[in-house]
């Protein structure tokens, strides 16, 4: 029979691995919130504010239920102990069991203020009043106009579930386990903090960089937190934040050979004969990421006085399609990844028709 202090050391374990430990291995076997409770939580999409109140509310009462849980898989797992038996239960498994308890009533409690007035109580609506302007009436609007921009696709993302960066048009968004901070891209400034970099990545076999970047508000009543993104994200991240960004000092952000790449591309592409268009001809968005107007054409400048059929390039009759970013990254694409000194100087085919080309064919459209 176990001492009462074995008991209560085993309780205390237990206890904490409840709160440590399981959540993160149900993750990893797909018992999730939002796969287990579906149903309810309804669509992202839809109801992204919505969706993340239910989502974290469910989410408390459920690590808060994971200790009692534990409690009633010991009595099935070692009957020897005869948990099922208050009376007979040491004083360790006695604490264990009554803390297990009140913290589920608790949760329920928390659970039951929160939903007042149409959840006007919950962490995630007083952010959002927060954030209230003087035009609008409540919270409500607020979570409107973060659903609408939520459901562009023009908006970055990237992260793991439990703290995920989002960034639309005007809202700077990070979705952690319990809560969502938020602020707005007008009053705010964000400030890379610091660069970890770390030698293992298991997508690729190149180092992983770290970037952690603070953002702060202007408002008083909204918190700064912090959000971390991976360094190859950090270009598109920068792309999308009207917010100013500034670095502190003693902190590096190493590109990688592609970045390095794209710029050098882009200079040498602006030193090019730029391309007008005829007189009512319109530009069409890229078609390689759908966000910005298509910028590039492809005409046959590089020729020297030799014959055509001796010169590797050839014309390109495809309006503009393509934009330097997305064009600059098919041509990284094509090349031999492991002698990036000869990219400048390679041919490719066009991404459209298949004609090839070479830097010195690509025109700026004015």
């Amino acid at each position: 029979m176990d001492t009462p202090e074995l008991s209560f050391t085993l309780a205390y374990i237990a206890f904490s691995l409840c709160f440590v430990f399981t959540p993160n291995e149900f993750r990893s076997a797909g018992l999730t919130v939002q796969n287990l409770f579906s149903s309810w939580l309804g669509s992202e999409d839809l109801g992204f504010v919505q969706y993340h109140v239910r989502r974290t509310s469910v989410t408390v009462l459920v690590h808060c239920a994971l200790p009692l849980g534990y409690y009633l898989g010991m009595c099935i797992a070692a009957p020897e102990n005869n948990l099922a038996s208050i009376q007979q239960v040491n004083g360790g498994w006695k604490a264990f069991l009554l803390l297990s308890v009140v913290l589920l009533l608790g949760s329920w409690m928390l659970i039951v203020y929160w939903s007042h007035s149409n959840w006007s109580n919950h962490p995630i609506s007083r952010t959002l009043q927060a954030h209230r302007q003087p035009l609008q009436a409540d919270w409500g609007s607020v979570a409107s106009s973060i659903n609408t921009e939520f459901r562009r696709i023009d908006k970055f993302a990237c992260g793991a579930p439990g703290a995920r960066v989002i960034v639309t048009d005007s809202w700077v968004l990070k979705v952690t386990t319990y809560h969502i901070y938020m602020a707005l891209q007008n009053d705010c400034h964000v400030r890379v903090t610091e660069s970890r970099r770390h030698q293992l990545s298991p997508e690729s076999a190149t180092p992983t960089e770290i970037l952690t970047l603070r953002v702060s508000s202007i408002n008083p009543a909204v918190k700064a937190f912090v959000i971390r993104v991976n360094s190859t994200e950090y270009p598109e991240l920068r792309e999308k934040l009207r917010a100013p960004i500034s670095n502190s000092p003693n902190v590096v952000i190493h590109q990688t050979i592609s970045e390095l790449f794209l710029e050098t591309f882009r200079t040498q592409v602006d030193l090019n004969q730029p391309y007008s268009l005829p007189r009512g001809q319109e530009v069409e968005s890229c078609i390689g990421c759908m966000q910005v107007p298509a910028n590039t054409k492809l005409l046959r400048l590089c020729t020297t006085e030799a014959a055509d059929e001796d010169s590797e390039c050839q014309q390109c009759f495809c309006r503009p399609m393509w934009c330097i970013s997305c064009l600059g990254r098919w041509f990284a694409s094509r090349q031999d990844q492991q002698r990036p000194e000869t990219w400048l100087s390679s041919r490719v085919p066009c991404p459209t028709c298949r004609a090839k080309f070479c830097v010195l064919d690509i025109c700026m459209v004015h």
